[in-house]
């Protein structure tokens, strides 16, 4: 057997992406040591929901069947007035026929990130440490490292590439362009992003319900079976958190079904937190990487953030396993780059920033006339064949780096939706729920 590519990888950033990252890398036998600042894993709520392009990463990291069994799958979403109407929506039962099932996928992200550590510590090649945070940064033809502060000092850690996953305020990205230099926007609106028990079932609602109001919109999805929803919400701009939480009880009062008063209901978890829109000048600094928060965000709503990230990581493990191989040279690296800033310029960017807009920058009442995306659901309701296009048309944000290998057959198929046969040249991309 050949000498492999490279020799090792250092993952930073124990976050979901972070910790797929480094599973499918040790799972290839490929050495992971990863770092994180933090003490252990992040146990507040979070994220839940993985949409399509997500599913078949987790799938080869070898965990997608636990996901499932632990958590639950999501079919139904739609939009809707403030007072409950139903304007259209789209139900992904559809897509059940289909094998292996690429419906949304929804686990409390503190469980998913359980999984994924617990099978990453069992390979012997792999080594994760906590409290250690990186400080500076450097590199040279052969290796890179790390500047990492420590509870038993400075220590400098070295590795043939070394990936940055550590998140929107990623010291990796900072080192490599600036503090200030993240090319994007934040948007004006605040909202505010809680877990709450209450019993939306009885008034109709679906898994993901999405409600249209330039004052009150806001997102509920069931994010477990017990009963928890997410409900994110939109807030004035510049109150502080004292102000956000005082008028949590009037808010919810006034936006949600049933208009209930704080004793029907249970807020688990309230985060009130600013949205943006940005992306980095590259993923690729010689022997540096970025993927996922550390590379792009966009705001919560349609879920694109985890599940672009979980891609991001899905495509640069592939380019890794072309050179680990010898079945690529370090440019598909530089394609990597440059292909998933273009899914976020062409996918990630546009679809999330009209996910949002829709929500409050119409009228509810004339949204089905003016809204040519909900037009597509209503379509989509009696059409079940343009229902699972659209609703694969999620899978263009996927990439087939593999296709560059060296001992590659041109197939001309680019992303996921290609392989599964679905045109979405014409259509948009259909959001899951929200991060």
């Amino acid at each position: 057997m050949s000498k492999p590519g490279f020799e090792n990888v250092i993952v930073v950033g124990a976050g979901p992406s972070g910790l797929l990252m480094s599973l499918l890398l040790a799972k290839k036998g490929i050495p992971v040591h990863l770092i994180d600042a933090a003490e252990t894993l992040d146990s507040q709520p979070r994220a839940a929901h993985y949409g399509p392009p997500a599913i078949p990463d987790l799938r080869r990291a070898g965990i997608m069947d636990r996901v499932r069994e632990r958590g639950m799958t999501l079919n139904t979403m739609c939009w809707r007035k403030l007072d409950t109407e139903y304007i259209a929506g789209l139900d992904g039962s559809v897509l059940a026929d289909i094998d292996p099932d690429p419906r949304t996928a929804c686990l409390a992200l503190q469980d998913l990130d359980k999984i994924m550590l617990d099978d990453f510590e069992s390979f012997s090649h792999s080594k994760v440490s906590w409290r250690h945070k990186v400080m500076s940064i450097g590199q040279d033809e052969q290796k890179a490292w790390i500047n990492v502060e420590t509870p038993s000092g400075e220590i400098k850690m070295e590795a043939s590439y070394i990936i940055g996953c550590d998140g929107a305020n990623s010291q990796i990205r900072r080192s490599l362009f600036g503090d200030k230099n993240f090319p994007g926007f934040t948007w004006d609106q605040q909202i505010v992003a809680t877990n709450t028990y209450y019993d939306f079932r009885k008034f109709g609602y679906h898994d993901a319900n999405f409600i249209i109001h330039p004052e009150h919109l806001y997102m509920a999805a069931i994010i477990q079976e017990d009963g928890l929803w997410r409900v994110t919400y939109g807030e004035k701009p510049g109150l502080s958190l004292e102000e956000l939480k005082a008028r949590q009880e009037w808010k919810f009062e006034t936006i949600l079904p049933g208009n209930p008063k704080p004793g029907d209901y249970k807020v688990m978890n309230f985060s009130p937190y600013r949205m943006h829109q940005r992306l980095a000048e590259k993923f690729r600094v010689g022997r540096f990487l970025l993927a996922a928060d550390a590379a792009h965000l966009c705001n919560p709503f349609g879920g694109l953030g985890i599940t672009g990230g979980f891609v991001d990581v899905g495509g640069l493990y592939d380019c890794l396993v072309g050179l680990w191989e010898h079945k690529a040279d370090d440019s598909i690296l530089d394609l990597y780059s440059d292909i998933r800033r273009q899914k976020y310029k062409e996918f990630i960017d546009p679809i999330s920033t009209e996910n949002f807009k829709r929500l409050w920058g119409q009228d509810a009442e004339t949204a089905l006339e003016n809204d040519g995306f909900l037009q597509l659901c209503k379509k989509a309701e009696t059409d079940k064949e343009f229902a699972k296009q659209l609703q694969l048309g999620m899978m263009a944000v996927r990439y087939d780096f593999t296709q560059h290998y060296k001992d590659a057959k041109p197939n001309g198929e680019t992303d996921g939706a290609a392989k599964m046969g679905v045109d979405v040249s014409h259509i948009e991309i259909a959001p899951t729920a929200a991060n």
